[in-house]
């Protein structure tokens, strides 16, 4: 193992980690909610799309480049992979929309729907992280310590389910803050066990990495989530009570039944 940090820039990373990813999910969870009582499927995805962006864009991938500010070899360079890096980010977004898609398609709860969707958005939270590792370049190379990593999988997981049974109180205030508290725990929990089960071996004889340094990409990367947490900030806030969406009205029922 050789002299690498995980806390470079100091433990205040590890705060600022975890409410980000606070934030991010609980407007993800919030915006899950507002799907669950959704009158149309176009409104329902709507709803999941932007859940998926707040949950998978910033709870999650977000929440990694911040924690990941921290990790150092020092004296050697550390880049990335600008592909892999937006790979990643990709990959997390859309898995958490599939998992997503099994919990809040419908406002009736199931448990074989929470358990599934828990799973699904447990894995993805371990994809994004592996993915995001795997765009990381230093002089060596890494390995992974197996129960660290099966047990990073277990947290994120359980974790995960927790938080979506959460939304189903979600209409109250303390439920909502428990949800994304939990789903933030998860998400941050999932990382650092993750960055436990990592062991760098570093090579001198090594070139030097290619790609960028986090910084280079970090900042332009906080504008587009703030202006895209903007789009699902103002929908959760003008958004009626969930269920308290108006229904669709009988003409126009009776329309849709005519022109079947």
């Amino acid at each position: 193992m050789s002299n690498v940090q995980h806390f470079a820039m100091g433990q205040w990373l590890l705060v600022l980690a975890y409410v980000t990813s606070v934030a991010g999910c609980a407007l993800g969870l919030a915006c899950t909610l507002q799907a669950r009582f959704a009158h149309s499927a176009r409104t329902r995805l709507t709803w999941l799309a932007l859940a998926a962006l707040s949950i998978g864009g910033v709870g999650i991938w977000m929440m990694h480049f911040i924690a990941m500010l921290g990790f150092a070899t020092p004296g050697l360079p550390v880049r990335y992979d600008v592909g892999r890096t937006v790979l990643s980010a990709v990959l997390a977004v859309a898995a958490v929309f599939c998992g997503l898609l099994v919990f809040g398609v419908r406002a009736r709860f199931a448990w074989w729907r929470l358990i599934l969707a828990g799973v699904v958005t447990g894995l993805a939270v371990n994809l994004m992280h592996y993915t995001g590792m795997w765009a990381l370049e230093i002089k060596g190379s890494f390995s992974y310590n197996a129960g660290l990593v099966i047990l990073s999988v277990f947290i994120a997981v359980v974790a995960a389910t927790a938080a979506l049974w959460f939304t189903v109180g979600l209409d109250r205030l303390l439920p909502r803050l428990a949800a994304g508290l939990v789903m933030g725990a998860a998400v941050t929990g999932m990382h650092y066990t993750g960055m436990a089960a990592v062991r760098v071996h570093l090579d001198m004889s090594a070139a030097d990495p290619s790609g960028s340094e986090v910084f280079s990409f970090l900042f332009p990367v906080f504008v587009l989530a703030a202006l895209a947490l903007a789009v699902p900030v103002c929908a959760v806030l003008l958004a009626p009570p969930p269920g308290e969406q108006p229904a669709p009205s009988r003409v126009e029922t009776v329309g849709a039944g005519q022109g079947s």
